[in-house]
């Protein structure tokens, strides 16, 4: 995986390790694993929270591992114009490149290790899709969509657009030189990542060499998960086997513990982790499809008014190669899911 690399991680800020004695560390609650599905246009994804509670995800609502995929020429598939209200879209890119356009004014190129940090409040219509070149020349894609929720007082919030390129991440590594952590939003041992946000998050790609160990110091008022992206290892203090596409749900404590294997695959000798967590906002939830509020009155608001063009209009200037027309559904989850939960879960 490219992302951000370094040649030597030794020359890195370390993270010191907490005493365990004084810190302890958070057990492993739950561990699932992500199923395979199909998003937009039909690209592939793992569905990473699938079959975990609201309530154990809160701040987050959803996250789609978009490949790995290597792509023959003509292959590369993107989404629709679709709709969004009520909460931020986090697209990472580890490997590849992905065009953004919003009817916000917001866009650009996302690639290898850049993030687009799209806060959708009020409503918003936007599109992510393959340039015209990686159409026509094929190529590796892998990327992550998460969905931030956002607090009730901030889901009528402006739309705003962040371009956080790769190098601005925060560059750390674990006391050995054996981990590169890249801190994306949040803080890490006095490190903060580039990412703002309206909740209190903390995101983190962690690389590990075959049998290194990171623990890295957690604040108690966030929940803490952990996603394999690629490899295995293990989570915990009682070292819970970790495999690609797995999900651990911590418990409580102030740090946690992650380990990556000392026989790996040979196609994937390094434990590739997503690490994130958040202040959880503890309030009802209506989720329906690219809608992400409070109530379902609110839910059938964003219907209507999206129906009724009032989240925004396709711009003129738009994507060369995308169609203006592509009507986005909206009895789904990003351009198509297959989530359609109303129900309110009180977390």
């Amino acid at each position: 995986m490219p992302a951000i690399t370094v040649e030597n991680t030794l020359r890195l800020p370390r993270i010191p390790e907490p005493d365990p004695q004084a810190v302890p560390q958070r057990p492993v609650r739950s561990l699932t694993a992500a199923p395979r599905g199909f998003e937009g246009e039909g690209f592939p994804v793992y569905r990473s929270f699938a079959d975990v509670s609201l309530r154990d995800l809160d701040p987050f609502v959803h996250m789609d591992q978009m490949g790995q995929v290597e792509y023959a020429p003509g292959e590369p598939k993107g989404t629709a114009w679709h709709p969004h209200r009520g909460f931020e879209t986090v697209t990472y890119m580890i490997d590849g490149r992905v065009e953004h356009q919003d009817s916000h004014g917001g866009g650009g190129m996302i690639t290898d290790g850049g993030t687009q940090w799209m806060t959708a409040g009020s409503g918003i219509l936007h599109i992510e899709t393959p340039p015209e070149a990686l159409v026509r020349s094929g190529g590796l894609f892998h990327g992550v969509q998460l969905w931030v929720n956002l607090p009730r007082a901030n889901k009528w919030n402006p739309p705003r657009y962040q371009s956080i390129e790769g190098p601005q991440a925060a560059l750390l590594t674990s006391p050995d030189g054996g981990a590169l952590v890249r801190v994306i939003a949040g803080e890490v041992a006095g490190h903060h990542g580039p990412g703002s946000t309206f909740t209190p998050i903390t995101l983190i790609h962690a690389t590990l060499s075959p049998g290194a160990r990171l623990v890295l110091p957690w604040r108690r008022d966030f929940n803490a998960l952990v996603y394999a992206l690629s490899g295995r290892g293990t989570v915990g203090p009682d070292a819970r086997p970790l495999d690609a596409h797995q999900l651990a749900v911590l418990g409580q404590g102030g740090a946690l513990t992650v380990a990556a294997t000392d026989r790996p695959d040979s196609r994937t000798p390094e434990l590739d982790v997503l690490v994130l967590g958040g202040r959880p906002i503890r309030e009802p939830v209506a989720h329906f499809g690219p809608f992400v509020m409070n109530t379902k009155a609110e839910v059938l608001q964003a219907v209507e008014d999206f129906q009724s063009g009032r989240l925004g209009a396709v711009p003129a200037d738009r994507l060369p190669h995308t169609a203006p027309g592509a009507a986005p559904r909206t009895d789904a989850g990003e351009a198509g899911t297959g989530e359609a939960d109303t129900g309110e879960e009180h977390a």
